[in-house]
């Protein structure tokens, strides 16, 4: 394959990554070689999975589906075998997103894939999609609407060049909408209109903003949208969709009365299975926001992920941004986080277990941790560990997955008051024991800048012993800081209770 995407400029070597999407529809996946700022597309594998359609009442995804899932995966696996986990990345989108109980079916998927599997939060998703079609685009249509219509949610960002502005991710996806209209494969004009309806009052709330926002050029992505373009017969050198399009399409599906009989030469059955329920989308999508023509893009979240995966890779991690970006939000004293943050590491540096297969991301979390650590004193200062770990655990952070801001917010309200293990208990098991390393350094590094003052740098360091961790500190800094002295004293106490020895040698 001779395909060609955009990387951010940088001299570097040659190398090969992966993305994995696990839609609600089908499981995607590329793998990439960068060569030198050039990306390659060396392989492409895609599966009808429908995760979506094993999605039961109570939110559980039934044993076939997973079975399907994980065959799949295990597909997948074989090619990817050889590439190192930080070179591959997994994302899980609104189905497992919207599954209860998924915990299990994520060790498992990861397992047969053999690198981890992430579920991301949809403002995340849409970032990524985002960053993923704009490849396509150059400067002559600078401010861009992008639409992505998936089998379980349909993502709207309106951004400037390469940034995002506005994002939206919204519970309307072509899988959803064929089981609430069309579950019998039966197609009538009151379900036909009444699918639109519903995808309109979804986006009622926000549809106002984008249309006031305004947008250069509209473009769709996934394989809901560019199903649709091939069903309206429209040619390739022009590759637009008009509202006058999507009304003679609608008329089509109605008048074959079930998805069985739609005339779709050019849709592949699976995509026909579950066509009726994009259209009704991206119809009301259309109507809502008065759009007037769309542009389909063939990339889509897999592009993103590689390139956000790739920044990662050469020091743009986009996760760095989402901190600073929160920290601006909730006017966090920056630079109390940055020393916190230093000393944290250099503690850290004395007690990290060198086979932990999560320390490489530990560091990073331990510094995200330290900066992030006083965002809850935006609310209040009593109990404000607390109101960081809600925050921490529900805002919009950018480039992060679900499992990392659990962690994130874990560390946070862990910094402070009562060691709680149970915390530590809700984490994926592979970042347990890491998790409450990292936390006690972080109370500890909280404490030693107590006095909060610029110029401090605590001459102290860890050590681990049978017994426990023991913190070496010079004494006569110690001496004549008398409240450090006794916040120490309490830290022993409050983490002996919870079966952790701290001693002190200062």
């Amino acid at each position: 394959m001779n395909h060609l995407l955009e990387t951010p400029r940088g001299e570097h070597a040659p190398q090969t990554v992966a993305a994995v999407d696990l839609g609600s529809n089908s499981f995607h996946m590329i793998v990439v070689r960068d060569d030198g700022g050039k990306l390659h597309v060396v392989d492409r594998l895609k599966e009808s999975v429908r995760l979506a359609a094993g999605l039961t009442e109570d939110r559980t995804l039934d044993a076939e589906a997973c079975e399907r899932a994980l065959a799949c995966l295990e597909r997948f696996g074989q090619r990817l075998r050889g590439l190192d986990h930080g070179h591959v990345r997994a994302v899980g989108t609104n189905t497992l997103r919207r599954a209860q109980g998924a915990d299990d079916f994520i060790e498992r998927a990861s397992a047969a894939l053999g690198h981890p599997v992430e579920v991301i939060y949809g403002a995340e998703e849409a970032r990524l999609i985002y960053g993923g079609v704009i490849q396509d685009l150059g400067d002559e249509w600078p401010r861009r609407l992008v639409v992505d219509i998936g089998g379980g949610s349909t993502e709207l960002i309106i951004g400037e060049h390469a940034e995002p502005k506005l994002v939206e991710s919204v519970s309307l996806g072509a899988v959803v909408q064929m089981r609430r209209f069309f579950a019998d494969g039966k197609i009538t004009r009151k379900a036909w209109q009444a699918a639109i309806m519903d995808a309109r009052l979804t986006l009622e709330p926000i549809a106002r903003a984008y249309r006031e926002s305004g947008w250069d050029i509209a473009v769709g992505a996934s394989g809901s949208v560019k199903s649709i373009l091939r069903a309206a017969g429209v040619s390739d050198t022009q590759e637009i969709i008009t509202p006058q399009s999507l009304r003679e399409l609608g008329r089509d599906v109605v008048k074959a009365g079930r998805v069985d009989k739609l005339a779709l030469p050019d849709v592949s059955e699976d995509r026909r299975a579950i066509f009726p329920g994009g259209l009704a989308v991206l119809t009301g999508i259309f109507e809502s926001l008065e759009i007037e023509s769309m542009r389909v893009s063939d990339k889509a979240l897999r592009e993103g992920v590689v390139a956000d995966l790739l920044g990662r890779l050469h020091d743009r991690d986009a996760r760095e941004d989402g901190v600073v970006s929160a920290s601006r939000r909730y006017d966090v004293d920056h630079g109390q986080g940055e020393r916190v943050a230093a000393t944290a590491i250099r503690l850290l540096g004395h007690v990290d277990a060198a086979d932990d297969p999560t320390s490489g991301m530990a560091v990073r979390l331990l510094r995200w941790a330290a900066l992030l650590h006083e965002i809850g004193l935006a609310i209040s200062h009593k109990g404000y560990h607390k109101h960081g770990e809600y925050i921490l655990r529900h805002a919009d952070l950018q480039g992060f997955s679900r499992a990392d801001q659990a962690i994130l917010a874990a560390l946070v309200r862990l910094h402070r008051g009562r060691f709680r293990s149970d915390v530590i208990q809700t984490l994926p098991s592979v970042w347990r024991e890491s998790a409450e390393r990292l936390a006690i350094v972080l109370r500890l590094a909280v404490i030693l800048h107590r006095g909060r003052n610029p110029q401090t740098i605590p001459p102290a360091r860890l050590h681990t012993t049978k017994r426990g961790i023991e913190l070496v500190c010079d004494s006569e800094w110690l001496e004549s800081r008398p409240l450090t002295r006794a916040d120490l004293a309490r830290e022993a106490e409050l983490l002996g209770r919870a079966g952790i020895r701290l001693a002190s040698a200062c």
